[in-house]
């Protein structure tokens, strides 16, 4: 468990570093253009994703609770789709 901590760490800075280039890139996108819509958008959806992440965990962990592998259960399932998001922020500057 204290393992999946380390890497549940490393993939939450992974993911901010993804996240603030890609705030970046429509921050300029929209003082070029004017519109923050997209920049908005996308805020919120990484709003949505940190939510929906927290909510498909979490039941992952009520289900096992209150056996030792809730927590590997909850930690397995964060990593995974942190990673899933990670690998869509990455394609998007491809």
């Amino acid at each position: 468990s204290r393992c999946l901590d380390g890497i549940k760490a490393k993939q939450d800075r992974e993911l901010q570093t993804w996240v603030n280039n890609q705030s970046f890139i429509l921050e300029d996108l929209a003082s070029n253009s004017g519109r923050s819509t997209v920049l908005d958008m996308f805020k919120r959806s990484q709003r949505n994703f940190v939510n929906y992440r927290e909510n498909n965990c979490r039941w992952q962990y009520l289900v096992l609770s209150p056996d030792a592998s809730a927590a590997v259960a909850y930690k397995k399932c964060y990593i995974t789709l942190t990673q899933y998001r990670i690998e869509e922020l990455a394609k998007l500057n491809e």
